[in-house]
């Protein structure tokens, strides 16, 4: 049997989606289930396993050759394990063997969601045609991926690219990594609502305290929802910029809720990485809009296990 299709597994705090996906990141065949992300790490498994069920039951499964996993992180791919900050019941959890077990012993490869997202863009998306790119999410935390040299760099753990903890503020706010002024401190959506309101902004009649809120009293003119949207922007623009300098990507992707607000982001952003990116090298650094949508970590995952099969069939020559 032809094996041309790759299963992939998007795993976070809110939902546990499968797909199988062919080789033009085509998904076929979808299976999602809700993340009971407070319960103990067997029942998140069994979530995980129901989905993988659901995916084996498809004539299409025997024409899968590989099973992609992005995960939640922080992940461990040399060692096969996850420890996702928002699913507190796996910690060094044995994710690989498992889903090889369910998946029938097909090869597995674990990279963490910031660098499935990177993956999804580079060969699908916003970065695509670039070999130098970093694309991350902002949301609720604030993630990223590498690709150097025109393929993934995931790292030897599968989390390279994870700026939202690099520090862009030294004597910042302590971040619940331990760190000090992390990008991620500054500018996720919940950093974001929580200066605005700390700097008097209110919501309006609906109570709505969200990021989203704040970007909506941006693009209306507030002063305090603006100048909270600026300070993520400079964040953003000084990690990106350290990024640039130290690798030259010639593309930053923003994607996730806050990527979402537009220009009351980008124009500051813009803005910012002409103070921060100064060196002749990085002057023609683009940022841009993702374009993957929810289907990214899917795509991406897909990708992965897609370059690992292509990487085995080489060294198999």
């Amino acid at each position: 049997m032809h094996t041309d299709l790759v299963a992939a597994l998007d795993i976070g705090g809110t939902k546990i989606a499968g797909a199988l996906v062919d080789r033009q990141g085509r998904i076929l065949v979808r299976a999602q289930r809700p993340t009971p992300a407070r319960e103990d790490g067997e029942t998140v498994m069994r979530a995980v396993d129901a989905v993988l069920d659901e995916l084996t039951a498809s004539p299409l499964w025997q024409r899968a050759g590989a099973v992609g996993i992005g995960s939640a992180g922080p992940v461990d791919a040399t060692a096969g394990t996850v420890s996702p900050v928002n699913v507190p019941g796996w910690r060094d959890y044995p994710l690989v063997s498992r889903v090889r077990t369910a998946a029938g012993g097909l090869p597995v490869e674990l990279i963490g969601d910031g660098v499935a997202i990177a993956a999804a863009e580079h060969w699908q998306g916003a970065a695509r045609g670039h070999d130098n790119a970093l694309c991350m999410v902002v949301s609720t935390g604030v993630g990223g991926g590498l690709v150097l040299g025109g393929r993934l760099h995931p790292g030897p753990t599968g989390n390279a690219g994870h700026i939202g903890h690099i520090s862009v503020d030294l004597d910042g706010d302590l971040c619940p990594c331990g760190s000090r002024g992390c990008v991620e401190r500054i500018a996720s959506g919940p950093n974001i609502a929580r200066r605005a309101l700390d700097n008097g902004w209110r919501p309006g009649p609906d109570g709505d305290t969200s990021a989203a809120a704040v970007a909506a009293a941006a693009r209306a003119g507030d002063p305090v929802a603006v100048a909270s949207f600026e300070r993520a922007a400079r964040a953003l623009a000084a990690g990106i910029a350290a990024t640039a300098t130290l690798v030259e990507i010639d593309i930053a992707v923003i994607g996730g809720g806050v990527g979402k607000a537009g220009e009351v982001l980008f124009a500051p952003l813009r803005q910012a990485l002409t103070e921060y990116a100064t060196l002749s090298f990085v002057h023609r650094l683009a940022v841009t809009p993702a374009q993957m949508g929810t289907d990214a970590g899917l795509v991406g995952a897909a990708a992965a296990a897609l370059a690992r099969s292509a990487d085995a069939a080489v060294a198999a020559v």
